[in-house]
């Protein structure tokens, strides 16, 4: 039974090497990094105008976060936002867009389920996780680096 469970794990790697994309690491990097920081630079654009229309500084970050969050969540609806990750990666994932994108797409997803048990209890789906092992971790540094200084 060994010799035909090895034969049969071997046969699925092979089926699978064969049929796997290939991607172009090089291609898909510079994707990444011109899309996050056109991305960014959208930010700073906001942020410079607010600053220029006379928003005091300490308001700035909050109202930019607030901002690229609702531009984020409109090209998810919208249907855009998913074509520019499909070209950007990871660069449209890293932004606070693509923190919005996370939440906004399975709530559109579950939508037809109705609004409490569709949209709003899979709303985090994806970005849960992310937001309590985040969380987590930032504890559990802030723990040590109390304890350590």
């Amino acid at each position: 039974m060994d010799k035909k469970e090895e034969r049969i794990k071997q046969r699925f790697q092979t089926l699978s090497s064969e049929v796997r994309p290939k991607s172009n690491i090089i291609k898909n990097c510079f994707n990444a990094f011109w899309i996050g920081g056109l991305i960014c630079t959208i930010g700073q654009l906001v942020s410079n105008y607010l600053i220029n229309i006379g928003v005091p500084k300490d308001d700035v970050s909050g109202l930019v976060s607030i901002v690229m969050v609702f531009i984020g969540a409109l090209l998810t609806g919208i249907g855009v936002y998913d074509k520019i990750a499909k070209i950007g990666g990871a660069g449209t994932l890293v932004p606070i867009t693509g923190f919005s994108n996370a939440i906004v797409s399975p709530a559109m997803e579950f939508k037809k389920e109705g609004f409490i048990f569709g949209a709003a209890a899979k709303m985090f789906v994806i970005a849960g996780p992310v937001l309590v092992y985040g969380i987590g971790s930032s504890v559990i540094v802030g723990i040590i680096y109390y304890f350590i200084k």
